[in-house]
């Protein structure tokens, strides 16, 4: 495929907008050659290096921006993930939302706009904790939700669900267009694994803190959020804001897919330091002269 400005950046787990994404198909579990901790751990350390560098190079350009969505079922590690992909990384220049049930005021409006006042701005990385495809999982999943939000001349849910799925797509271009780079990680983790790691929460008494019983309640709809998260992200990978569906059974070679995933992305942006013009270098060299002389 050639190259566009709207390229999403190739890699194993990439969700192709071909519409034929199935999630029975992708991998809970990193590959065989993944599988090695201390290489995993270098490898994410080697990748935040490289995300500190170009993040000094996004602030200092000053016109784009990148938002990274983070989705997944409970317990598969987005917390742990932000904390470890983005450690050492300049919080000044990163804005972090954890999207919650929707408040009375969010409610007055239409599904995107609680979103849309997340937005980063320009140099910034945006960092959003759930987001807008809650509309098209949790809600689908509990068609009831619906009833809260006081839709005007409402649809037939399958008709209700395509409105949305194109309005994320227009959204997420016209965001794209104007700037800000997207990337989206789905962190699949397995039914099994989700199991274990709902019994450490239990079992730990540090933990249990973590634990909550509604997460349970939503593990007993883990087919039809299968059946969500398979057509959100076929309707919604595009080469504007792609989704990887990355292995989550392992934190550490999650932590480090992910860390890579934006390595390559800002490095695919091709930011530069703004160049310095001739009057300001002879600003910096007056000033160099007159500290020096002190």
């Amino acid at each position: 495929m050639a190259k566009t400005r709207f390229s999403p950046v190739k890699n194993p787990y990439l969700v192709d907008d071909d519409g034929r994404f199935k999630v029975k198909r992708a991998a809970t579990e990193p590959p065989k050659k993944g599988r090695d901790d201390d290489e995993n751990e270098a490898a994410l350390a080697n990748a935040i290096g490289k995300l500190q560098k170009l993040q000094a190079k996004l602030a200092a350009n000053d016109s784009r921006s990148l938002l990274v969505v983070f989705q997944a079922m409970d317990a598969a590690g987005k917390d742990g993930t932000l904390k470890a992909v983005m450690t050492g990384v300049n919080p000044a220049g990163v804005v972090i939302h954890a999207f919650k049930r929707p408040s009375m005021d969010e409610l007055d409006h239409d599904f995107l706009w609680r979103c849309q006042r997340c937005l980063p701005p320009r140099g910034h990385i945006g960092i959003w904790n759930r987001s807008h495809y809650e509309e098209v999982l949790v809600v689908r999943v509990h068609p009831p939700i619906l009833g809260t939000q006081r839709l005007p001349d409402r649809p037939a849910l399958e008709t209700l669900f395509d409105e949305r799925y194109e309005s994320i797509r227009d959204f997420e271009k016209h965001l794209a267009r104007n700037g800000t780079r997207i990337v989206k990680f789905w962190l699949n983790v397995s039914r099994k694994e989700q199991r274990e790691r709902f019994l450490a929460r239990i079992e730990d008494p540090e933990s249990n803190w973590k634990f909550e019983a509604g997460d349970i309640r939503e593990r007993r709809h883990w087919d039809d959020y299968m059946k969500a998260y398979e057509r959100a992200l076929r309707e919604t990978s595009r080469p504007w804001a792609p989704w990887y569906a990355i292995p989550a059974d392992d934190k550490r070679f999650m932590r480090r897919a992910v860390a890579e995933i934006l390595v390559e992305t800002l490095g695919s942006m091709d930011l530069e330091y703004p160049e310095v013009s001739a009057e300001a270098k002879s600003e910096m060299a007056a000033a160099q002269a007159e500290l020096e002389a002190e």
